[in-house]
């Protein structure tokens, strides 16, 4: 497969851009996908980072999924929370802060097939990725 990071970097950059400028009225929402804004705070640097994910709700928290695009690496974001699992969260125009966690593996069999229904090409990264793939929690505060 060839290396499209530098795309995936270019696309994000541009998608984050828009969705900060019109306070969430862009890149909330395209097609059927949902994004949400996680701020968190990098491991090493100690710089604000924010990046566009993916999102299911499961009842009031948020659910987001460490896959990395099926990469072999944890992505930096995960690693982050682990080191400091309290960030913020913006939906749309709402922002708020939340406490991440890892899902227990029996809350994570619950989810899956619900990210699955919505999409679908997680099944995909599981296999590529060859390790197990996060299901983050992030909970209101």
């Amino acid at each position: 497969m060839p290396n499209i990071r530098w795309l995936l970097a270019l696309i994000t950059s541009i998608h984050r851009r828009l969705y900060l400028a019109s306070r969430g009225r862009l890149g909330h929402r395209a097609l059927h996908f949902r994004f949400l804004l996680l701020t968190c705070v990098g491991r090493r640097s100690g710089r604000e980072r924010v990046i566009p994910l993916l999102y299911v709700e499961d009842e009031s928290r948020f659910v987001v999924v460490g896959s990395n695009a099926g990469d072999e690496r944890d992505p930096a974001w995960w690693l982050n929370l682990r080191a400091r699992p309290d960030a913020w969260v913006q939906v749309g125009a709402e922002r708020f802060a939340v406490h991440a966690r890892e899902a227990a593996p029996e809350e994570a069999e619950k989810i899956w097939p619900r990210l699955h229904e919505a999409y679908g090409w997680y099944d995909e990264y599981r296999i590529r990725a060859g390790r197990p793939i996060p299901l983050v929690l992030l909970e209101r505060v």
